[in-house]
């Protein structure tokens, strides 16, 4: 089954496509738009080793010049040092602004490629063929691109929408679990934020931590409802002034975490996890959400195998004064997206230290 979704955006639309095998008609979708002939594949060594050669051949079959290059796995290698190797492969390959960057892998060569092709000439095409859960229903999609800071994640960054976005739910059958259960985080998002019927499918379904055990019907409609209201958000607001920031539900709190815990001991889905708890539990406190919906969210949480606790040792003094750093800081005040019921969130800048305090406290 094919699902083609689009994201349409003044002057910047594009589809997203969702189907098995789609990753052998990678080169015949990009040539249908007629794009420059050299090509940039960035991957990291792991993804390249099960893709890469498809991708490129199929890249080639189409009429395509392609280079490739393999960034270090992690999110610790998603810095500046490593958007200049792409650089340096860019210019020694004479990449032109008709050229094309094609990101194969998860959400951190998505965000790195991106990010290069927005800069490099001032900005080139990109391709967003994403490889993990999380990237299929969040990372390629919606055109945000960077790169982290010690003090802070995807600080540095630039919006950069991608000419097409390429989703093979095949691909996930060599996943590990792990990053099976963090794409999870993202998909839990759209339900609590947008679409409170995909919260429903989740809750009735025995299992979600593990692709074995979740069906390939489930698979496919999770990724393409998810990458549906990524789209509808993304529409409205492509640079997040208003609508976007929804997005962010259980980021705020998320990416401190991650960033005091040097992105090594938590992936980001895991992170988010946590920070969507903290998100539900201020949620009640301000009386804004029920105790029975954060504790329904909480549940899925938990059966997505997703931590619910803050890290040991992790000290709340120091996620308070990360806070600062979150780019939807406004005048100084901490924005939260906070959820008023399953498949609703809004807004707030309310949300005061001795809040957030009481609930890291609560879930340490």
């Amino acid at each position: 089954m094919t699902s083609v979704i689009k994201v349409d955006i003044p002057d910047n639309s594009y589809e997203i496509t969702v189907a098995p095998g789609s990753l052998d008609k990678l080169g015949e979708q990009m040539a249908s738009l007629q794009l420059g002939n050299k090509v940039l594949l960035v991957s990291n060594p792991m993804i390249f080793k099960y893709y890469g050669e498809r991708a490129i051949a199929s890249l080639k079959n189409a009429g395509f010049e392609v280079t490739s290059y393999n960034l270090p796995p992690g999110e610790r290698y998603k810095t500046l040092n490593s958007i200049q190797k792409i650089y340096d492969i860019a210019l020694e390959n004479r990449l032109e602004r008709s050229s094309t960057m094609v990101a194969l892998g998860g959400g951190v060569v998505g965000d790195m490629t991106g990010f290069a092709a927005a800069t490099w000439l001032r900005g080139i095409n990109v391709v967003q063929v994403p490889t993990s859960l999380l990237a299929m229903v969040d990372s390629a999609i919606g055109g945000k691109t960077g790169v982290n800071h010690p003090h802070g994640k995807n600080l540095i960054g630039a919006f950069h929408q991608p000419r097409l976005v390429v989703i093979d739910p095949e691909v996930l059958k060599t996943l590990p679990a792990g990053e099976f259960r963090a794409g999870m985080a993202e998909v839990i998002k759209y339900g609590v934020i947008w679409n409170a019927e995909l919260f429903t499918q989740l809750e009735a379904s025995k299992h979600l931590d593990q692709l074995r055990y979740v069906k390939s019907d489930l698979i496919n409609y999770i990724i393409t409802h998810s990458c549906q209201a990524k789209a509808d958000v993304v529409s409205n607001d492509e640079k997040e002034s208003g609508l976007r920031a929804i997005l962010n539900y259980g980021h705020t709190i998320g990416h401190a975490v991650e960033s005091l815990t040097g992105y090594r001991l938590l992936k980001h889905g895991e992170a988010v996890g946590i920070g969507m708890v903290a998100a539900g539990e201020i949620a009640v406190k301000l009386g804004l959400w029920s105790q029975t919906d954060t504790e329904r969210q909480n549940a899925l949480i938990k059966k997505s195998g997703l931590p619910t606790q803050l890290p040991a040792g992790l000290d709340i003094e120091a996620i308070i004064d990360a806070l600062q750093l979150d780019k939807k800081v406004k005048s100084g005040k901490v924005r939260f997206v906070l959820p008023s019921q399953i498949g609703e969130v809004k807004v707030t800048d309310e949300v005061t230290s001795d809040h957030i305090r009481q609930v890291l406290q609560k879930i340490q």
